[in-house]
């Protein structure tokens, strides 16, 4: 059982929404397509469903060409950021209303239903209607009802945005296991980096209706193809300065350099941009050999046991997350440090040229 994508776009107003798309996801897998909003990730659940034409290319089901298929004639399920459910019916027919379209007997229904509204944690809600509940209650209806159903194919669009924090992560560590039992394809969209690998499976990178990447989730994390992946897969987004690479060793300015990774050594000396993420930039150095670099701090974000600090680099913005409470304040100059272990090196046109050592050996 696999959905194959061959060549699909979207076009709506002359402006494309997704640009020519190759993907392969295979059965029993999770799939998760992580990108900001706007890149592209609902319009393209929306082609893998059929409940939009692509302009060109084909979508595939198990080798059958299904493109003008539609959704109502497919195996899936999709669940929404914001809920749906029948008002008029209470929590436990919501739920079994996909199985009684099919056929199922009573017995079944009634097996599935309570299953998943214990897996849901809905149990004592059964008898309640949609609108006797709260909102995190009601998100997890539509999600219980989409996993009864025991579709081919179930799309997953930022399911948890609306839970509380408690019931995300429950749901989060739940979510793997039961596509492992059931053995359908799950597409999952997020913004958020971090719930892409709690999910693991694979990622899908997106920026600007463009898939970047698609891989086993560790792999596209460690070892983005190019400058926007890693952007994408970093929260916040990863910063970035221009060095120069010059007799075998790579030049940050400030007088600092390093010896050139092994990953430039066929390259041309001459201009590179080096990548790195928010958590790798200290107050205090770690390790010997760890660079420095004279900043401006603009603001501090203190969530509990960490702070975001928003820097000014020569113009640059980056972004730091340390550990602990910090107190400092905005406009002083903050001397912070960086471990070249950490850092990815990137050609102009933003392809990777060498992933950081710590990378490779992960």
């Amino acid at each position: 059982m696999t959905l194959l994508l061959k060549g699909v776009s979207k076009v709506v107003g002359g402006k494309p929404h997704i640009h020519p798309t190759d993907l392969e996801l295979q059965k029993g897998t999770m799939n998760v397509l992580l990108g900001p909003t706007l890149s592209g990730k609902t319009s393209l659940m929306r082609l893998m469903a059929g409940l939009d034409v692509p302009t060109s290319g084909q979508v595939y089901w198990d080798g059958e060409d299904v493109t003008g298929r539609r959704v109502q004639d497919r195996k899936v399920a999709m669940v929404y950021q914001q809920f749906i459910n029948y008002p008029s019916m209470t929590v436990y027919d919501n739920i079994a209303s996909p199985m009684k379209l099919v056929g199922k007997s009573r017995a079944e229904i009634d097996a599935a239903v309570r299953e998943t509204a214990e897996l849901m944690q809905l149990t004592p809600m059964l008898d309640r209607k949609p609108l006797e509940l709260s909102g995190g209650q009601q998100q997890r209806c539509a999600l219980a009802r989409a996993l009864v159903k025991n579709a081919g194919l179930v799309l997953l669009d930022e399911p948890l945005a609306n839970l509380d924090y408690k019931l995300r992560e429950e749901l989060r560590a739940e979510i793997p296991k039961i596509f492992e039992r059931s053995g359908s394809i799950f597409v999952y969209a997020t913004t958020e980096p971090e719930e892409a690998l709690l999910l693991g499976g694979n990622t899908a990178t997106l920026w600007e209706g463009r898939v970047t990447q698609f891989g086993p989730t560790p792999s596209v994390y460690r070892r983005p193809v190019d400058a926007t992946t890693a952007r994408v897969f970093s929260d916040p987004p990863m910063n970035f300065l221009t060095v120069r690479k010059r007799d075998g060793r790579l030049e940050f300015g400030d007088g600092q350099s390093v010896p050139a990774p092994a990953g430039l050594a066929e390259h041309p000396d001459g201009a590179y941009t080096a990548g790195f993420r928010p958590n790798h930039l200290e107050l205090a150095p770690k390790v010997d050999g760890a660079m420095a670099f004279a900043t401006r701090l603009n603001v501090t974000e203190i969530t509990g046991s960490e702070t975001f600090v928003h820097l000014d680099h020569h113009g640059a913005r980056w972004v730091g997350l340390v550990h602990g409470v910090q107190s400092l304040a905005p406009g002083q100059e903050l001397r912070v440090f960086l471990d070249p272990a950490h850092v990815y090196v990137f050609a102009t046109d933003g392809d990777l040229v060498s992933a950081a050592p710590y990378a490779e050996a992960a």
